[in-house]
């Protein structure tokens, strides 16, 4: 049996739930999300303890790949969950001389030692704060979403291990590595 999956997931009072068949339907103040459980996993609304709304999973079979997709799938709504409450952020910091990053309307323009601008189209759902030129704030209420955008703007100037410079994740350690000795 999974630990993950046989616990329930809690709805706070202001997110509303809806499950209609494998679908379902979350809804709170940032926005709605949805999702389809796969059919082999069974999914219900039930009351808890203390008067809220909780939303269980079940294994329809015994089936290896059935029993590690039930804790996968109540993750993702336990995430779509939080997501809709108060939603998931991710800080990036960009380090090297003459490195920035600038906002235009939805597109988010970096300067990372290139030749050329490099122009970021922000998509639907994701809003993107640059507080400095070298510090940005990516917010959204899609884990998956917000985790992928950092990843395509770190892909751009990822950072090299000996001078450091290059996109990062804020607080994030490189390991330096020691240049060329005479």
């Amino acid at each position: 049996m999974s630990r993950i999956g046989k616990n329930p997931v809690v709805v706070p009072k202001d997110v509303t739930v809806e499950v209609n068949g494998q679908t379902v339907k979350v809804k709170g103040k940032l926005g709605e999300l949805s999702l389809d459980v796969h059919e082999s996993v069974g999914v219900k609304l039930q009351d808890g303890e203390d008067g809220t709304k909780e939303i269980a999973f079940t294994p329809l079979s015994e089936d290896r790949k059935i029993r590690m997709l039930w804790p996968t799938f109540r993750n993702h709504v336990k995430n779509m969950v939080i997501g809709v409450s108060t939603g998931y952020a991710k800080n990036l910091e960009i380090q090297g001389v003459g490195f920035r990053a600038n906002l235009q309307g939805e597109v988010l323009v970096l300067q990372l030692g290139y030749s050329h601008d490099i122009r970021y189209d922000i998509p639907a759902g994701i809003k993107i704060a640059v507080e400095k030129q070298t510090k940005l704030a990516i917010t959204g209420m899609d884990k998956q979403q917000v985790g992928q955008v950092a990843a395509e703007i770190i892909r751009y100037r990822k950072p090299e291990p000996y001078k450091g410079k290059g996109v990062r994740h804020e607080g994030q350690r490189l390991r330096q590595k020691e240049g060329k000795k005479k």
